[in-house]
């Protein structure tokens, strides 16, 4: 059963949904480029390993981090204390809080990489959460993304969350809820920008390679289309709730209308 969003369904950017949405996505992607690709390219997925000690984030929470706080949750709101009398020190109840450690994020991404060489001539990204965020991992995301753009590696950059500030692009005031950007190495800085909201479908778009060949193609709609019905994700979303993140009152009304319609949600 597809998704009954015509493109990014907003569910699935919820913080248990959207790691393994990101790796199913990731694979998809990889697989369907590599027959056209092959034999003169290879794709490889590789990670990397975001460690995010802020202090200051006060919102540290699964969504932003991506990773559950299951510790956390499980630990109860009261000490252990001792319980028989004690006749000469009076122990104080302390109260429970937190403390910045150290925690580890693994982002997979791709890199289409000539075969003879070894040289990586376009790099896939699809961003999460550690990404976007303002801090570290947002910090550590655009200086890769920098050193890219300083290069002749082509970037494809997928931006399928709708919150936190959107990468920074120059001269554009376009605001959508997401996009994908397209930035060619011989064509900088310009890039191409396709940008596109929850009612509007996903893009089909062209990847760069280099410019003897023939471009794949990235087909989104059809590689999310096959990522939703593989993961099951048609019985396992309850579209009775409000998606997390929350949508815009106009937007909201929109997707509810939209699943009574086909019997997905009941009021």
């Amino acid at each position: 059963m597809p998704s009954p969003f015509p493109g990014m369904d907003p569910y699935l950017e919820h913080p248990d949904f959207w790691q393994e949405t990101h790796h199913w996505l990731i694979s998809a992607i990889a697989a369907s480029l590599v027959p056209q690709i092959r034999p003169k390219y290879e794709i490889a997925i590789d990670k990397r390993i975001y460690e995010i000690t802020d202090p200051n984030d006060s919102n540290g929470d699964s969504l932003l981090v991506g990773i559950p706080d299951v510790a956390i949750k499980r630990q109860s709101n009261t000490p252990d204390v001792p319980t028989r009398s004690v006749t000469t020190v009076a122990i104080a109840l302390p109260t429970m809080v937190k403390v910045p450690i150290p925690e580890k994020i693994k982002q997979a991404y791709l890199e289409v990489r000539e075969m003879a060489t070894k040289q990586v001539v376009t790099a896939i990204e699809i961003l999460s959460p550690v990404n976007k965020r303002s801090g570290e991992g947002r910090m550590t995301y655009l200086k890769k993304r920098q050193s890219i753009l300083g290069s002749l590696t082509h970037l494809v950059e997928i931006d399928l969350l709708r919150s936190w500030e959107s990468m920074p692009t120059l001269n554009s005031s376009i605001k959508s809820d997401y996009r994908v950007l397209v930035s060619r190495s011989d064509r900088r800085p310009f890039a191409e920008l396709y940008a596109f909201n929850l009612r509007d479908s996903l893009p089909v778009f062209l990847l760069p390679l280099r410019e003897e060949d023939v471009e794949p193609i990235v087909n989104l709609p059809e590689l999310f289309a096959g990522v939703y019905d593989r993961a099951g994700y048609d019985y396992r979303i309850d579209y009775d709730r409000v998606p997390v993140p929350s949508l815009s009152e106009e937007n909201l009304v929109w997707a509810k209308e939209l699943l009574q319609a086909i019997g997905l949600r009941n009021n």
